[in-house]
């Protein structure tokens, strides 16, 4: 054994502690900005009840099933994550864009969760309590009242130019097997399009029969924009604004945005 182990040892723990202390020292912690974060919390539960309350509803001949919503909690909709063995969590059937876009320099999405329906008490109560961790309650009071009954909530969302993210969970509906739309049977909401704003009323979401093949929307300065249904699997842009077939749901979903400078005026199926 050899009387220099001690200093022919590429390096003790004294001299790792003392590297680990000097990198320490070159470190910088900053205050967690938590008040900023509640600040911001409660900024954007403000301006969902303000948007909600200033949104237009349009029914033209419909079942009359969608809601408005001014309730908080279409942030970050993630999936929840579970741990290893736990058994999978019940998830939207369907997740997706229904639109998207850049206005003004600003990003804006349209998205939708499609929910199926429950087959017994122990499902639903299942399925309310999954929609929860994702921020989407089916507005009925006992789970005996979603049985039977998909459920879908319609979120906007807009990026602004200095990276602030903003969500709202918009629209809100149960379907059940008897409830369909034929015709020109169309429901649709015109709302700001920024959760952020309280106008002007730009956007308009709505869904309408699986027959409808176009739909017109008309703006205050007299100019329309006519939206066409896609077949359903067909390779379009998010971006491209369509009617759409969307996967669990048994209506057709469209989404149109009024020029800069006008806002809605009315909407109908018109072919």
């Amino acid at each position: 054994m050899s009387a220099d182990r001690e200093t022919d040892h590429p390096m003790g723990q004294h001299d790792i502690a003392l590297l680990l202390a000097d990198a320490a020292d070159e470190v910088e912690i900053g205050i967690a900005p938590t008040q900023a974060l509640i600040r911001g919390g409660r900024r954007r539960r403000a301006r969902r009840w303000a948007v909600a309350a200033a949104t237009t509803l349009v029914v033209a001949g419909s079942t009359g099933a969608l809601a408005l919503t001014g309730l908080p909690g279409g942030g970050n909709r993630a999936a929840p994550t579970t741990t290893t063995g736990s058994p999978e969590p019940l998830q939207p059937r369907t997740g997706g864009i229904l639109a998207t876009g850049t206005d003004q320099g600003a990003e804006w999405r349209v998205t939708l969760d499609v929910w199926p329906a429950p087959v017994g008490i122990k499902d639903a109560r299942a399925s309310m309590s999954a929609m929860a961790r994702y921020g989407e309650t089916p507005g009925v009071n006992t789970p005996e009242e979603l049985v039977g009954r998909s459920a879908w909530f319609v979120h906007r969302g807009t990026t602004t130019q200095n990276g602030e993210e903003w969500e709202h969970l918009t629209l809100q509906g149960l379907t059940g097997p008897d409830e369909t739309m034929t015709g020109k049977d169309m429901d649709a909401a015109a709302v700001p399009l920024s959760p952020a704003s309280e106008g002007p009323e730009r956007l308009v979401i709505g869904h309408v029969a699986k027959t409808a093949r176009e739909v017109t929307c008309t703006w205050k300065d007299g100019t329309t924009t006519k939206i066409h249904r896609v077949p359903a699997g067909a390779d379009v842009n998010s971006d491209d604004l369509t009617i759409r077939t969307i996967d669990g749901s048994p209506y057709n979903w469209f989404v149109c945005l009024a020029p800069a400078g006008t806002e809605y005026k009315s909407a109908e199926v018109t072919g």
